[in-house]
């Protein structure tokens, strides 16, 4: 983790030393985004999960976004990537299982016409739970349950022409679900990832 905020921070000088024009954000506008991604978990949980001491791995994925201008201050943006985490336990690796968390923010930019764009946004996020390898001994764990949750947001577009701009972004989700082995149930686990992104995008 460390070492991807210091990569995010020397890309940001690298290209604050290069941007130049602005790009313009106006109503109507749509934003699109590619972002390298970095998720990390602050993972809590409960009964039998917590006596196995449960946690969640860190993951790097790509991720796409595209924002909708309603105004020139507020826009709407929806998140979308897939990761696929490995869960721990103090009796070895669990297996992994893939999560789809589609996310959906009303966002307030700050600057719109400016070259330095800061926006913050709140909003949900869905989160589906698929491809589940988890198992304890010979025995499957069952994810019991998809997920609903609030999501943050804090972010800043930096314009580098007309169209194009570097985008650092940060966001907080709320994820949990349930599990359970041979229908007994193990407990709740919370994810709650932060997620840090930095990538580059097109206004059109």
């Amino acid at each position: 983790m460390h070492l991807i905020k210091t990569a995010c921070v020397a890309a940001l000088f690298v290209l604050l030393a290069l941007a130049g024009t602005n790009t313009l954000a106006a109503q109507g506008d749509v934003l699109i985004r590619l972002r390298a991604l970095h998720i990390a978990p602050d993972v809590s949980t409960n009964n039998t999960l917590s006596t196995l001491d449960t946690g969640v791995k860190q993951s790097t994925v790509p991720e796409l976004d595209f924002t909708y201008m309603l105004t020139d201050h507020i826009g709407t943006e929806l998140i979308l990537g897939v990761t696929r985490h490995r869960l721990t336990s103090n009796a070895g690796s669990l297996g992994r299982v893939s999560l789809l968390p589609p996310t959906l923010t009303l966002q307030y930019h700050f600057n719109p016409s400016g070259q330095f764009r800061p926006y913050v946004g709140a909003g949900v996020n869905y989160t589906r739970f698929y491809n589940n390898k988890l198992s304890a001994g010979d025995q499957r764990v069952h994810i019991d349950r998809d997920s609903f949750g609030p999501a943050l947001q804090l972010g800043m577009d930096i314009g580098l022409d007309e169209n194009w701009f570097f985008n650092v972004d940060v966001k907080k989700l709320w994820i949990r679900t349930d599990a359970s082995l041979a229908g007994a149930p193990l407990g709740t686990l919370k994810i709650d990832p932060w997620l840090v992104g930095v990538g580059i995008g097109r206004r059109f």
